[in-house]
């Protein structure tokens, strides 16, 4: 795995272009930066897909790693603090579950897809980052791990599951998109009480959709 200077100075481009998208969280920004991003395409023949902030790439099992705008502007949504433990549904690439690490959560994440878990969890030891990864369903969340500070959803979820709500502590906050077709509407959610929670929305993104079923 290599991380040259050209790697480094389209990465430095893609930080100024999602700056001038209206992504402003330094430390988010920050993070992105660190994180060569092409291991996870793992193929430099689609150099452009891994540095460009519009386009997301097939990355197998019929799944896609996510716009650097969108993992952006999830993140920034989540406010995360160093410490915080966080469950990801959909590890996917893991490039999402790398930005939660160099922010210093602790992270959770669950992967239905056998073939991306394989892959995934031995890209992240390489990379070195330090975190627990499941194969499961994750409409089920990891109660064992419950309660979490935040809960980030990288998938589109036809409703919001009452599993991950409940999983979520009193003061903690889910980002998640929501809806049936072939855009989501991106959803945070904040648990006030046991059961009652505060719903803002911010606009619509596309998503691959997110399945209970295991592969």
């Amino acid at each position: 795995m290599i991380d040259d200077f050209k790697h480094k100075g389209l990465r430095a481009k893609m930080i100024e272009d999602l700056k001038k998208k209206g992504i402003l969280n330094e430390v988010v920004l920050q993070a992105i930066h660190k994180i060569p991003r092409h291991f996870f395409i793992q193929d430099n023949t689609f150099l452009r897909y891994a540095y460009s902030t519009d386009e997301a790439f097939p990355i197998g099992a019929g799944q896609t790693i996510s716009r650097p705008h969108t993992v952006a502007f999830q993140t920034d949504l989540l406010q995360v603090k160093k410490g915080d433990k966080i469950l990801e549904i959909g590890t996917g690439s893991g490039y999402q579950t790398a930005v939660l690490c160099e922010l210093g959560a602790k992270v959770f994440s669950i992967e239905r897809q056998k073939e991306l878990f394989d892959k995934t969890k031995i890209l992240l030891e390489k990379m070195g980052y330090v975190c627990k990864l499941f194969y499961g369903d994750g409409y089920a969340g990891q109660p064992s791990f419950a309660p979490f500070d935040k809960i980030i959803v990288t998938c589109g979820a036809p409703f919001i599951p009452d599993a991950l709500l409940n999983q979520l502590k009193i003061g903690g906050l889910m980002v998640i998109p929501v809806g049936n077709g072939p855009k989501q509407e991106m959803t945070v959610i904040k648990k006030i009480k046991e059961h009652e929670f505060e719903k803002i929305n911010f606009g619509e993104f596309r998503f691959v959709p997110m399945l209970n079923e295991k592969n």
